[in-house]
């Protein structure tokens, strides 16, 4: 073997993150000149908000920062800087930006890593019902652990943790309402990120040992009279092959997306500073919070390959992986009735006016003029709801169909290897929102490019993980043994096993595209203020929480019963 080749697999991974890096720190870098903005006249308005904005001053700003004069330069210049162990210093603040990020990313990465211990641990006692149904020979789908999950994963963070707040830290007393202080301050982010996460899990941990109860070894071990504990133990080793990397993924995928809920605990992480620099458009922080993100994200994924790897053990690469059953029954009835409820609620509301407002109706409790109340400016809740159906599944719809097509596509090409995805994983949506709004202007079309540049990424590292089940499979290595080229070899063996559990995956995702939507909308990147989208109706209804919950109640059960009847329709591995 040649140096060159022995070489290769170390220098791919380290081209792959300078690459990455590179690319993620210009997209942060181009934000002033996306939006059209002057970088000057924007950190100027940051700094001194009460401050005529002529020449003179900025001129100033740009001698004392020394701004570049484009984006690319103001790259190379920072990417310089970085190979000296300078992350530059805040355009705002004047700080350095290696005193503003790091901590800001431990704090980060307590959190998000604590609430991936919780949501796997909640996973896994969701998933042990189905665990012993599997090892006694019964089905391992239904029961009320599954739909409790499928309820959990549609749950939108912004809303358990406004709740949270609303209910144990002020109600109660029981725990801190904001900040960072000790483990206290821990308890309410984490539940309000690990509880839709461990549903989610949940619902992929359970089709993943539905599929493994249908291989042949299951039926010989209890044949054998193997203790069902034995079997339990090896059904979940099993199924975690296909969880793990999703439990990394989440992990990073964490980091960047808790900004709103960092935002509702004031706690001080690096998805809210990044957030935070990104809306001020202070670039320096962005670079560095973005790039360490990426690099997190690419040594992430890469370490979900490897725990993939070594679950499969020798299967992974001597042949011995067994072959993916067929699909399990499904409870299809179940989902198809809560889709009919949903409907039948969407076409009550479509045949009112959600408009119309009554000055003296107000926050109406629900009753007969309004089934489930008024908003704060009279309007029907139901009508409102109706409408925003239509727009939040139909987008939710767009979005994951997409996601499905190009996750599967992105999965069979990975090769089992880290790498887009993975560093698409660790940007924040809503840092590509506010990309994508700087050059589209904020709405929903801006809304729906930014959430479908990175809902494919859980689809394509399921569809990878699954790839490399079927590629170490006796009867692939068979097929390419007789000579099957590489399309045949997709066509007639990998796809048909890898496209149903993840088409599931992708329909159980529905939900959280709306989610996504939701947030972005929450922030004021998606829906305008007089739409009727789900997404905003909870964020204009947060505010009356304690007044007129049923703002809030109603489009969240909106999004869990999407969920639940999605998650019915059962996920796979």
């Amino acid at each position: 073997m040649t140096r060159a080749a022995v070489l290769r697999p170390a220098v791919r991974p380290l081209l792959t993150a300078v690459v990455a890096v590179t690319g993620t720190a210009l997209l942060a870098g181009s934000l002033p000149w996306l939006s059209g903005d002057d970088p000057a006249r924007t950190v100027l308005r940051a700094r001194e908000t009460e401050r005529e904005i002529d020449p003179a001053a900025l001129a100033a700003v740009r001698e004392r920062l020394d701004l570049p004069a484009d984006p690319v330069q103001g790259t190379l210049g920072w990417l310089g800087r970085v190979v000296r162990g300078d992350l530059g210093t805040s355009w705002v603040s004047g700080q350095p930006v290696a005193d503003v990020v790091p901590p800001a990313l431990g704090v980060s990465l307590t959190l998000a890593t604590t609430a991936a211990l919780v949501a796997l641990v909640l996973a896994v006692l969701l998933c042990l019902p189905a665990l012993a149904r599997a090892a006694a020979g019964g089905h391992p789908g239904g029961g009320a652990a599954s739909v409790g999950a499928a309820a959990l994963a549609a749950l939108p963070e912004f809303v358990v943790a406004v709740v949270l707040v609303a209910v144990v830290a002020v109600g109660w007393g029981l725990l801190p309402t904001s900040g960072f202080a000790g483990p206290a301050s821990l308890v309410l982010p984490v539940l309000a990120l690990a509880l839709p996460a461990g549903g989610l899990l949940a619902r992929v941990l359970g089709g993943a040992v539905g599929d493994a109860a249908g291989e042949a070894w299951v039926r010989t071990w209890r044949a054998a009279g193997v203790p069902r504990t034995a079997v339990m133990a090896a059904l979940g080793r099993r199924a975690l092959t296909a969880v793990v990397p999703q439990v990394l993924l989440l992990l990073v995928g964490t980091l960047g997306a808790s900004a709103v809920v960092e935002a509702v605990f004031d706690v001080p992480g690096l998805g809210g500073t990044a957030l935070d620099a990104a809306l001020a458009q202070d670039v320096p922080v962005v670079q560095a919070g973005v790039a360490l993100l990426v690099v997190l994200g690419l040594a992430v994924g890469g370490a979900g390959v490897l725990a993939s790897r070594l679950l499969l053990g020798p299967a992974a690469s001597g042949g011995l992986s067994p072959e993916l059953p067929p699909p399990a029954r499904r409870t299809g009835r179940w989902a198809a009735g809560l889709a009919g409820v949903l409907l039948l609620v969407v076409l009550a509301g479509l045949l009112r006016d959600p408009a119309a407002q009554q000055v003296g109706g107000r926050l109406a409790a629900p009753g007969w003029d309004h089934p489930l109340g008024a908003d704060a400016l009279g309007r029907d809740v139901l009508a409102r709801f109706g409408a925003g159906a239509l727009l939040t599944v139909g987008l939710a719809l767009l979005v994951s169909a997409v996601a499905l097509v190009a996750g599967v596509a992105a999965g069979l090409l990975g090769r089992g290897r880290a790498g887009l995805a993975d560093v698409l994983n660790a940007l924040p949506a809503v840092l590509v929102g506010i990309a994508v709004a700087a050059v589209a202007g904020p709405g929903l079309p801006a809304a729906v490019l930014a959430v479908s540049a990175v809902a494919w990424v859980p689809l394509a590292v399921h569809t990878r993980t699954l790839a490399a089940e079927v590629r170490a499979s006796g009867f692939h290595l068979a097929a390419r043994t007789y000579g099957a080229d590489g399309w045949r070899l997709v066509r007639a063996h990998v796809l048909p096993a890898v496209l149903p559990p993840v088409a599931r995956h992708a329909l159980l995702r529905v939900p959280h595209s709306a989610l996504a939507l939701a947030g972005l909308s929450f922030l004021g990147l998606g829906a305008g203020p007089e739409s009727p989208e789900w997404g905003r109706s909870l964020a204009d209804g947060v505010g009356y929480l304690e007044r007129a919950p049923w703002l809030v109640g109603v489009p969240a059960a909106g999004l869990v019963l999407l969920g639940v009847a999605a998650g019915l329709v059962r996920t796979g591995r």
